[in-house]
């Protein structure tokens, strides 16, 4: 599109230039060569008088001297009283050129060799007529023409350019709308449902731009409702199967309640494969599309709700910190659920009735943390549960929890990390990055980054000076 406008307004132009330069260069050749002939009939006119008075040789040629230059003037007279005709200066127009105009008593010009002269008529005192001839040399006829034709190229040559220049600036504007939106479709086609297109150019791409746009959204939407589905099958399916185990775990020895055990464990393992399918096979949407985003603190409200029934169940203390004021975060809300209930759902399987556990949100300038920790027996090798967590599982845990949690954290540049928390136990930390930037691990240390420190009541502070451990 962009060439072919460009081409379209190259023609236009040209043919324009063309229409206008090509009469005016003629009329402008044609000013010229008047002028050049209008100056010859002066000099001519200013010979009339004297001829009209006398035809002394003598006088004549002081007249001629005075009018103009004898090399370019001539006089012709006509036999009179018995001489012999006259011819005063160089004389260059053919006797039949002369004749021709003393017959027709009219001014006429002939062609010359060098250029062309102007034949005057003047009658004299006796009634004959002579003839005035002016040379008018070529370069005088063409004087300017040169120049002129040169100055209405250079015009038409500039208007060209600039014709096209401006065509190709429109069709610029015009293609780049369409090329983002062809990029935009690739992108969503690709499975990266945060691809937007800005809404720029003409009318009709600020349209489809919208309208690819509501597309998108609609997309994302009904995406994130079979999520959303997925993931409320989950918790209703989690909860019953971890008070199912608990409750099997009481019920002491025998066969019916090892069977009992056995196929709470077989229907766990059941359901973890289930849902860790039902992720391997979710797109992944960008961490920045319009249709991620909610309130850390929120979410966390709420599982923590959830999961407290159970907790007062057991006698487990709990607290939430950080929750009180919202926390916006680049990630969808099913996502950030699915992965407190995991972590959550992991505390009450791998810990004994009565450990405390706690959730934390901090809030930083360019990233959030939540801290889930338990006061449990801690996990030995956290790097072998990490890796557990993206691949098979082992000694009893499929690491379904850890894979979704990291999934999570990754998706928007961040990580997840586990360590010994202040209440003796586990404590897995889960970095999001607000910009969704790529965090490498040599950058941690960059000024204005979060810092995690120990208090004497176990307590998260934060110092904007030094990075997170």
């Amino acid at each position: 599109m962009r060439w072919a406008l460009v081409k379209v307004s190259l023609a236009v132009t040209a043919m324009v230039v063309v229409a206008f330069a090509v009469p005016l260069g003629l009329v402008i050749r044609e000013m010229a060569r008047d002028r050049a002939f209008a100056g010859a009939e002066r000099e001519a006119a200013a010979v009339a008088p004297a001829l009209s008075i006398t035809t002394d040789r003598a006088q004549l040629e002081r007249v001629v001297a005075s009018a103009g230059s004898d090399a370019a003037m001539a006089v012709h007279l006509p036999a009179v009283a018995g001489e012999q005709p006259l011819d005063i200066g160089r004389r260059r127009a053919s006797d039949e050129d002369i004749a021709a105009v003393r017959e027709l008593g009219r001014a006429s010009t002939s062609t010359v060799p060098g250029g062309s002269a102007l034949l005057q008529p003047v009658a004299l005192s006796t009634g004959e007529i002579a003839v005035v001839e002016v040379f008018v040399p070529e370069s005088e006829v063409t004087n300017g023409v040169g120049t002129a034709w040169a100055v209405l190229a250079a015009v038409g040559a500039a208007l060209i350019v600039g014709s096209v220049a401006v065509a190709d600036r429109l069709g610029v504007r015009m293609v780049r709308p369409a090329q983002r939106l062809v990029e935009g479709a690739h992108e969503l086609g690709e499975g990266k449902l945060g691809a937007r297109v800005r809404e720029e150019g003409p009318t009709e791409l600020r349209l489809a731009a919208v309208a690819f746009n509501s597309m998108a959204d609609q997309v994302v939407q009904l995406l994130a409702n079979e999520r959303e589905l997925a993931a409320d099958l989950s918790h209703r399916l989690r909860t019953p199967l971890t008070v199912l185990r608990l409750n099997a775990a009481s019920l002491g020895d025998g066969p019916a309640a090892e069977q009992t055990r056995a196929a709470v464990e077989q229907l766990e393992r059941e359901v973890d494969t289930i849902i860790r399918t039902a992720r391997d096979a979710k797109p992944q949407t960008a961490a920045a599309g319009p249709g991620a985003g909610c309130d850390a603190a929120e979410v966390v409200r709420e599982r923590m709700a959830f999961w407290s029934a159970l907790a007062e169940d057991e006698g487990r203390k709990w607290r939430v910190a950080g929750a009180d004021r919202p926390v916006r975060i680049p990630v969808a809300r099913t996502d950030l659920a699915a992965a407190l209930d995991a972590l959550l759902g992991n505390v009450f399987r791998h810990t004994s009735e009565g450990t405390a556990f706690a959730v934390d949100v901090h809030n930083g300038e360019d990233a959030v943390i939540v801290l889930v920790s338990d006061a449990g027996p801690g996990i030995a090798d956290p790097e072998t549960a990490m890796a557990r967590g993206r691949g098979s599982g082992a000694d009893g845990s499929t690491g379904l929890g850890l894979d979704i949690v990291r999934r999570l954290a990754e998706s928007t540049g961040g990580d997840v990390r586990i360590g010994r928390s202040v209440l003796g136990g586990t404590e897995v930390r889960i970095w999001i990055q607000l910009d969704g930037r790529d965090r490498s691990p040599r950058r941690r240390g960059h000024r204005g980054s979060v810092r995690r420190r120990r208090t004497g009541r176990g307590a998260l502070s934060f110092n904007r000076s030094r990075s997170l451990p």
